[in-house]
């Protein structure tokens, strides 16, 4: 319940109230939370409420909020919760409510560092038997530990940021050598992204009960791919300048707190997992929906993922790794069974062999002025869904 007039199928319920940072025109960027068609300006809001948390709300970033930790991501939920739903907070709140559409968005947070997982059975199998029809889709460790790699915070851009094509070496099957060019298979892979808050020591571990003390929330990752450039370089060392050009997320980073209604167990794992990844694991019933120039060309379910969220942060920690504020991990490529929750247009248009039909043209990679949006919600089983936004970017021409 609230006192706000917010219709029934915003993304941003009272429920959900995500963070972001907002910028009115030359003002300074500060943070802002949600809520239907507007934010709420927070930093004038909470000087007396939560004086320990109010400086960081006039940060051109998140990391100072995420670094409190989750006693204060947690006392903080509770007041916007109260300031949305409590009518006595009305008068105080509406001379700091602000039309979305008046604003620009910015990058949530700094990225410190990211990590790209291969988290979904169904995307590893279908790039299996495409690349290596003859053999087994999964390789031997798939099942025993979530494969990832590290990537390039640095080309981590914010919703809205065009993408221009990358150039490198490419080499068909058939080539007797490599060319120099712009990328013709450009793609996109949809992912769940994971923002951590709590870092922890050098030579220490993130044990999987322990990720909700580290993570405060998600957001939605588009991380696009040059297939023909990742397809020369990967073998041996794996993804490099194939990925490394680009990758977006969403303006609003969802608190795992408001994502909790949405939690299922995670599906059953063969063979059984190492101790160390082993526990009470959860995945999230979150769906997306990909549209390319406008139209709805897949719909990847999360629910599926075969690692947990928490197994990839043990994981990326065992060996002693720190994980610090405004590190960014995400799920890898979501894919479902059906060919219409495929999460990359490799799969899409398997190979570029099935082209996929979008405003009346065949396609089957990104071309020069597409663009590119995917949204997502959680949904709860007895209340409303919540919304993650979206995230969007356009392609242009190689320079």
């Amino acid at each position: 319940m609230t006192w706000l007039d917010i219709s029934a199928d915003s993304p941003f319920g009272p429920e959900n109230l995500p963070l972001g940072i907002f910028r009115t025109g030359d003002e300074a960027p500060r943070v802002g939370a949600a809520i239907g068609d507007h934010l709420i300006d927070l930093a004038p809001l909470a000087a007396d409420r939560l004086p320990d948390v109010a400086p960081t709300f006039t940060a051109p970033s998140l990391n100072a909020f995420l670094a409190l930790g989750r006693p204060a991501w947690q006392s903080t939920r509770e007041w916007l919760l109260d300031l949305v739903g409590n009518e006595a907070n009305k008068t105080a709140v509406e001379p700091h409510l602000i039309r979305q559409d008046a604003v620009t968005m910015l990058l949530p947070f700094e990225v410190a560092d990211y990590v790209d997982f291969y988290a979904s059975e169904h995307h590893a199998s279908n790039v299996g038997r495409l690349f290596r029809p003859d053999a087994e889709p999964l390789l031997p460790n798939w099942k025993h530990l979530p494969v990832g790699y590290h990537g390039r915070a640095g080309t981590v851009v914010a919703s809205g940021t065009d993408i221009v094509r990358p150039s490198g070496q490419r080499k068909a099957p058939a080539d007797d050598a490599p060319t120099y060019g712009p990328s013709q298979r450009l793609d996109i892979e949809v992912e769940l992204g994971y923002v951590v808050g709590t870092p922890s020591a050098l030579g220490s571990r993130v044990r999987v009960d322990d990720f909700k003390d580290h993570v405060y929330g998600v957001v939605l990752v588009n991380d696009w791919s040059a297939r023909d450039i990742q397809a020369w370089e990967y073998v041996p060392l794996g993804p490099f300048l194939g990925k490394s050009f680009a990758t977006s997320i969403s303006p609003w980073v969802v608190s795992l707190d408001a994502l909790e209604a949405a939690e299922l167990p995670l599906g059953k794992q063969e063979p059984a997992v190492l101790p160390y990844l082993a526990g009470e694991l959860t995945n999230l019933n979150i769906t997306f929906e990909v549209r390319w120039n406008g139209q709805l060309v897949s719909s990847p379910p999360y629910q599926e993922m075969y690692w947990s969220p928490a197994q990839m942060l043990a994981h990326l920690s065992v060996n002693g790794a720190s994980v610090r504020t405004g590190d960014l991990f995400a799920s890898g490529t979501v894919s479902g069974a059906e060919k219409d929750q495929r999460g990359s247009f490799l799969e899409l248009s398997w190979g570029g062999r099935e082209p996929i039909t979008v405003n009346g043209e065949q396609r089957t990679f990104l071309e020069d002025g597409d663009e590119i949006t995917i949204t997502g919600w959680a949904a709860t089983p007895h209340g409303p869904r919540i919304g993650l936004g979206d995230v969007t970017g356009k392609i242009l021409p190689a320079v």
